[in-house]
């Protein structure tokens, strides 16, 4: 409670959380204890559950003790528990969306106790709150907001979503009818990262047999018994251990039993059932005790909502409910709702169809692979560029088939991949709140995207940040689509920008707020774009609030984009016989640069490097060295590029010196931070900009060049500046598009500017340094 030490016999300890208080203190505690905390939650929000990992010097809000061995935290707020904790951590989650029913004003504070720094400070007196000892202090999950656990309780209850405000999506602007889906499912992580724990899961048997708190007694005065929590327990074999005395009472090893699920109740309520080892293995223990068939009793738990007939007696589904397990019996809540009010609405965004076909022809591929029930389905939105629809459906057994589905479904040998998407009422949205929409790449920098993904979902709303590797940039898109005004935050190499820059120009007509600007967290390798416009060469562990301020303090500035058409005249190198026919021409969109000849040939051979071992490129200072290898392979080759290419700028016909590498430059900043320009003035040339309009257009004259250039002994050759070019290639040559290399077969090359420019985010000078801002995350 006070933080301070509790010296010799003056304290007390709770048997059940293991709270530990001064006898001065005792009459001013206010934190629930472990037994009681479900019961005083009003709607229960349940949890979602990462991966178990190792979280140092953090403690586990069920039993309170430090996280020594692997843990789990949930994925939306500061909770860290125990493995086998965590069927008893209380399901009071940050409640982020509305789903139609017990809806409730999330604009207080949603208090969290502990795991706090050491420099912590509280809001009302000050003075230090946080501990590296024990679990103490307490902070709002919505503003972040710390106070004691003696000055929480007068701090106003109102919470205005803190100095984030203008940028969280708010709660009551988000609408998702989530039965039937995990949490996993509403917030699009990706189950591959997790374990087959969440939510509605339990952990396996044998971990919660090892119970760290109970150790088996080798006194022969004691006896050491498994506990079930009801028939669901027995029949999954999940049991906690009690130690007794050999001649305990009933009623005490009944206490003992309770006390260890969590139970506060009287005990005389309760009994003591045994089972032999032979009924424990049957399959149909279930039956044999007298519970329903129906295996759905086993995930009727506080946070899975469950609607009963017309006809069903609540007491009766309460004691089904009672003989699955007590601790559940103990966490239902009953609630009545009028029929008239329950409006199904799930919108699922289902990706991976062929492009450009009609809605009637979606449909029926639908129909055909997923047998869809028109009735209760339809399609609301299409997306042909993309080949996409999102479908909006009105039962929820329904949208759960689908959903399962889309994952073993694939069409034209390219699988499906299916979205859970809230849907934004954007009338509800304050008039000075502009929503960030956070795009994150989790193989970007060394895996430090799932890091970020972590830390912006819980100082954000989790339903704004989108994870590009499960479905890409477009729900987070379509889900903003209604958004007056937003801001776009891109987490990610330049490859990643450009994807998203792509997406949004495709999806730009059907957007509320055509243009939002954009925001640049770089992770990738180069992160050119990234240096240009002021968010450093490359993210390494800023704290991700201080990111979040800096966004909403940059400057908008418009940045230059480029389409170019390549229009092949021959078949690509490879086909037999040369009877193939040419490859159709194809457009793509470039940011920073395009390169023909030697600097595409290099990120040709990384890139093909990273194909074969993609499990070592994870991290830049090895991609790095990888390029630098490469290069080094390639100082002895000749290449005369200038035979083999044509070049025109703006209807005039340029002479190329001797060079082995053309660049196309929109940005000043190439191969890792490089000034190919240079910075001496030039009569034939304007000064650059990235939103003038023009391109320059440099050569190199090979691998040496190329490394003088990045080390900043030289620049390049300079060769012309437009706003239009054509290139004829005489034979295939490696082009690389902003860092995607390939062979392109002869033919015309046309780069022309593609409108409109985007708004970008240039970060202040003053917000460049690491945690120039702090809060507590």
């Amino acid at each position: 409670y006070c933080t301070d030490f509790i010296w010799g016999l003056a304290g007390y300890q709770c048997e059940v959380c293991n709270f530990m208080s001064h006898e001065k203190c005792l009459k001013n505690v206010k934190i629930p204890c472990s037994c009681i905390a479900p019961s005083l939650v009003r709607v229960p929000v349940a949890h979602c559950f990462g991966p178990p990992g190792h979280y140092k010097k953090k403690f586990c809000t069920v039993c309170r003790k430090s996280l020594e061995s692997p843990a789990f935290r949930c994925e939306v707020c500061e909770l860290h528990v125990h493995t086998d904790c965590i069927l008893f951590a209380c399901s009071d989650c940050r409640q982020c969306h509305q789903d139609g029913h017990l809806d409730h004003d999330t604009y207080h504070h949603h208090w969290r106790e502990g795991n706090l720094s050491s420099s912590a400070r509280c809001e009302f007196c000050k003075k230090t709150c946080g501990s590296s000892e024990v679990l103490s202090g307490m902070r709002c999950e919505w503003c972040g907001i710390l106070a004691h656990a003696a000055c929480y309780v007068i701090v106003t209850p109102e919470c205005t979503f803190g100095r984030l405000r203008n940028m969280i999506l708010p709660p009551n602007c988000v609408q998702l009818f989530s039965r039937n889906f995990s949490k996993l499912h509403c917030f699009r992580i990706s189950e591959n990262l997790q374990t087959e724990s969440d939510e509605d899961d339990d952990v396996d048997g044998s971990t919660q047999g090892s119970t760290k708190d109970i150790q088996i007694s080798t006194d022969s005065s004691k006896q050491t018994l498994k506990i079930f929590d009801g028939n669901d327990a027995v029949k999954r074999n999940q049991f906690r251990l009690i130690s007794v005395p050999r001649i305990a009472k009933n009623e005490e090893v009944v206490e003992a039993a309770l006390r260890a699920y969590y139970i506060n109740d009287d005990q005389q309520e309760y009994e003591l059932q045994t089972f032999t080892q032979q009924v424990l293995l049957s399959d149909d223990v279930i039956n044999r005790n007298d519970a329903a068939e129906d295996s759905n009793l086993a995930t009727f738990v506080l946070f899975q909502r469950m609607v009963l007939d017309n006809q069903e007696l609540i007491l009766n589904r309460l004691k089904d409910i009672r003989k699955t397990s007590i601790r559940q019996m103990n966490q239902t809540r009953f609630y009545i709702v009028e029929n008239s009010k329950s409006i199904v609405q799930v919108n699922l965004f289902v990706g991976g169809l062929p492009p450009q076909l009609s809605p009637e022809e979606y449909t029926n591929i639908l129909k055909e692979e997923l047998a869809i029930k028109t009735n209760v389905v339809s399609v609301s939105h299409v997306y042909q560029a993309q080949g996409a629809v999102v479908l909006q459906i009105s039962c929820f057994s329904e949208a759960e088939r689908i959903y399962m589905l889309v994952k073993d479904t694939v069409v034209n040998d390219k699988p499906l991949n299916a979205v859970v998407l809230p849907a934004v009422m954007a009338s509800k949205i304050p008039q000075n709140c502009c929503p960030l929409l956070v795009f994150v790449n989790p193989k970007s920098g060394g895996l430090k995207g799932r890091d970020l993904l972590y830390s912006f979902r819980k100082l954000l709303n989790p339903h704004q940040v989108f994870e590009l590797t499960n479905g890409g940039p477009l729900p987070g898109f379509h889900t903003f689509s209604k958004v007056p005004s937003f801001r776009v935050l891109v987490c990610g190499g330049d490859g990643t920008v450009g994807w998203v820059l792509g997406a949004l120009e495709e999806i730009r007509h059907k957007l509320v707020c055509s243009e939002p600007s954009v925001a640049i967290l770089p992770l990738g390798t180069g992160n050119d774009l990234g240096r240009v416009l002021r968010w450093g060469a490359g993210y390494s562990g800023e704290d991700p609030y201080s990111i979040l301020v800096s966004v909403d303090e940059a400057d908008d500035v418009l940045m230059d984009r480029w389409t170019i058409l390549l229009d092949a005249e021959e078949p690509a190198e490879g086909a037999e016989n040369g009877i193939a026919e040419p490859e159709p021409p194809k457009i793509v969109q470039m940011n920073n640069y395009c390169g023909l000849g030697i600097d595409a040939e290099l990120s040709l051979d990384f890139h093909h490097a990273r194909e074969e071992e993609p499990g070592k490129f994870n991290s830049r200072f090895h991609n790095k060295g990888v390029y630098v290898k490469v290069g080094l392979q390639k100082i002895s080759h000749t290449r005369n590029l200038h035979k083999d290419i044509k070049l025109q700028v703006d209807q005039h016909e340029v002479e190329l010196p001797s060079i082995e590498g053309l660049i196309f430059i929109n940005i000043p900043s190439w191969g890792s931070g490089a000034d190919l320009w240079g910075s001496e003035s030039d009569n034939r040339f304007e000064k650059p900009r990235i939103d003038d309009g023009l391109l320059e257009v440099v050569g190199v004259t090979g691998v040496v060049h190329m490394g003088q250039v990045q080390g900043g002994f030289r620049s390049g050759i300079r060769i012309a500046q437009g706003s239009y070019f054509r290139v004829t290639l005489l034979k295939p040559i490696p082009v690389q598009v902003d860092g995607e290399p390939w062979i392109q077969a002869p033919g015309q090359i046309i780069i022309s500017a593609a409108g409109p420019k985007v708004l970008s985010q240039k970060r202040k000078m003053n917000k460049r340094g690491a945690g120039s801002v702090k809060k507590e995350t």
